[in-house]
């Protein structure tokens, strides 16, 4: 079996279409809109008193979906990838097993919770970052870009539909959303403990996989669509990341980097808007 396999080889069906990252961003259905009366956006959080909550929630969940798989193949490729006491260690490949294995059931489990939603699949685009964040040949990158930027950003991201299916009052969809929450923090607190561990006495190493860390939580940050504003669909769930072992300084960064993102996405609907009054 090859080792490696780039993204641009992911077996997909004719069912799914895919997108990248830049693009996604460039769509106009990913944008915010300002409050014209105040120059500011309106409360932005997922509840289901927002206009458009039954498509937002569906195309959140269809997004849970697609990452679902794409986490499936990247700790599956980190067991085969590298050499077993050489390159990783026996545990960790162990850890990164039982975590395909997690993935799996939360593939099933998704694909379930989107036709009780109502959408399809493929119904929205696929980007495949996650598993790009999966193809380092370090396997401690691995882990600092998927298990601790990535898996974070899903504990927000279940922490926040957990939330939606309760005041919604959907309890298959609160109680599914609580069950994968707690399989996301074991995956965080295992990129955790891993990278502190292998990297214990190679302090560069370390700093390395942080730093890649802090581009892919950057990348992430969605101009703004997650961060512990209201102005943001998602919010940072700090407790939950504080026991998947994340710090208090780290999780600071994520909520700064955010908020940059969120002010510069506002600045950029601002000019467009004026830009556009002035022609009028």
């Amino acid at each position: 079996m090859r080792k490696f396999m780039p993204a641009s080889e992911l077996a997909r069906d004719e069912r799914f279409s895919q997108i990248t990252q830049r693009d996604r961003m460039a769509d106009g259905r990913s944008t915010v809109v300002l409050n014209n009366d105040q120059n500011r956006r309106s409360n932005n959080r997922l509840t289901p008193q927002r206009g458009d909550a039954s498509e937002a929630a569906r195309a959140l969940m269809h997004g849970i979906f697609v990452g679902e798989i794409q986490a499936l193949e990247g700790a599956g490729r980190t067991c085969w990838d590298f050499t077993t006491g050489e390159e990783a260690p026996f545990a960790l490949k162990l850890d990164m097993a039982r975590q395909a294995w997690d993935e799996a059931r939360h593939v099933e489990i998704s694909c379930k919770l989107s036709d009780w939603m109502g959408a399809e699949i493929g119904q929205y685009a696929e980007n495949t970052v996650l598993f790009e964040a999966a193809c380092s040949d370090d396997p401690v990158l691995r882990l600092a870009g998927v298990n601790r930027a990535l898996e974070g950003l899903a504990i927000d991201v279940f922490t926040t539909m957990k939330e939606f299916g309760e005041i919604a009052g959907d309890p298959y969809l609160e109680f599914c959303e609580d069950w994968m929450l707690a399989d996301e923090v074991t995956h965080v607190k295992m990129g955790s403990d891993w990278l502190r561990k292998v990297t214990e006495n190679d302090p560069e190493r370390r700093k390395k996989a942080l730093e890649f860390q802090n581009i892919v939580d950057k990348m992430f940050s969605y101009g703004g669509s997650r961060s512990e504003s209201d102005e943001s669909s998602l919010m940072i769930a700090r407790r939950f990341r504080e026991l998947a072992g994340f710090t208090d300084t780290e999780v600071d960064y994520i909520a700064e980097v955010s908020m940059q993102a969120l002010n510069e996405r506002k600045a950029q609907i601002a000019e467009r808007q004026a830009a556009v009054a002035s022609k009028n």
